[in-house]
């Protein structure tokens, strides 16, 4: 299916992880509750700290809790990466952008006339996996390919480079694939990754917004009448299951 090539120029657009990694180290950063109220309060000074849940002190599986400090900022920077790709691809789709060439091996194109969501349920299942394998090798490189693990004081969100001894020819790396960030100081990369949590933040609000009215119209009233409405069931990312039952 060519839908792996549009997840592969995905996967390598550096627009929204800019500044977020950093070259290996070995030095162990495991993070605590006061680290996570000093970077709650250079993000935003009103808000500052908040964790109604109590995350930040839980021990997650029987582990110390800067491990799972270290999970809860990974999982976070990931869910705010993924929800600036879904707030910038709804908006794609909701003005009728779509790649210009075919959508299939067969010569079929990209669907038009759709809204965000029926454009995905218009894609084959075949398709879909494939991204989904493809996302799936990520996390898999993410988890095996870092020297430090970032529940072992690695760093949150750092993504390794690909080795082209197990990736022929080689890959644009996710960060930073052109060396444009290269000359950037620690202060501007510091300053970037800051950037990055506040819109990874924002855009999972835009995003849950966009599905929130689409399903319950006017729970968003500030979108009312802009965005359409979903019959569709976004758990159900495929036309047929692939789990028994279900």
């Amino acid at each position: 299916m060519k839908l792996l090539l549009p997840a592969l120029l995905a996967g390598t657009a550096s627009a929204f992880a800019p500044t977020g990694a950093a070259p290996k180290s070995t030095t162990a950063m495991k993070e605590s509750v006061a680290d996570l109220e000093t970077l709650a309060g250079k993000l935003n000074p009103i808000v500052g700290f908040y964790d109604p849940l109590d995350l930040s002190s839980q021990n997650f599986w029987g582990k110390p809790q800067e491990e799972t400090i270290g999970f809860i900022r990974e999982a976070e920077i990931k869910h705010g990466r993924i929800a600036m790709f879904a707030f910038v691809g709804y908006l794609a789709h909701a003005n009728g952008v779509t790649f210009p060439w075919a959508m299939t091996m067969s010569g079929e194109k990209f669907p038009t006339g759709l809204t965000p969501p029926e454009a995905w349920d218009a894609i084959p299942d075949a398709g879909k996996l494939q991204i989904f394998l493809f996302v799936g090798f990520l996390e898999f490189w993410r988890e095996v390919a870092s020297e430090t693990h970032y529940m072992k004081g690695g760093k949150p969100g750092y993504f390794p480079p690909f080795d082209a001894k197990f990736i022929p020819g080689g890959a644009l790396n996710l960060y930073d694939p052109f060396g444009r960030n290269k000359g950037m100081t620690e202060e501007q990369k510091a300053t970037g990754l800051l950037r990055e949590l506040n819109n990874g933040r924002l855009a999972q609000l835009g995003i849950f917004g966009f599905l929130c009215e689409s399903k319950i119209p006017g729970s968003v009233p500030a979108l009312k009448g802009i965005i359409p409405a979903y019959d569709g069931d976004y758990m159900a990312p495929l036309a047929k299951s692939i789990l028994p039952h279900l």
